[in-house]
């Protein structure tokens, strides 16, 4: 959990640090960090978007683990607009995105 909370933390200075357009700005940041479960968005003046959710499952079991679901975007050098969505949980980060490259079919 303290991972999580780090990561998203440091996605969040990272994405909201410099630009070679200038200084972005934070336009919408909202989060609810509790225990079990988390959200967050947040919005910068120069089109990224960062949503996160996730929750606590298997809670007090054996199988415990954190399940993690968000998407981020933002705009390239070249205007357009990129978006990657994820999920995070027991069996890895597995990202997804138009612009993404794909392993071919074994």
């Amino acid at each position: 959990m303290k991972f999580l909370i780090v990561f998203v933390a440091l996605f969040a200075l990272a994405v909201a640090g410099p630009t070679s357009h200038g200084e972005a700005q934070i336009v919408k940041l909202d989060s609810d960090v509790q225990p079990d479960h988390h959200a967050y968005v947040s919005e910068l003046n120069d089109g990224t978007l960062i949503v996160s959710n996730g929750q606590l499952k298997n809670a007090g079991t054996e199988h415990e683990s954190y399940e993690h679901h968000g998407s981020y975007s933002y705009v390239g050098d070249d205007g357009q607009t990129y978006t990657v969505t994820y999920t995070a949980d027991e069996n890895g980060f597995q990202p997804s995105g138009a612009h993404l490259p794909v392993a071919p079919q074994a």
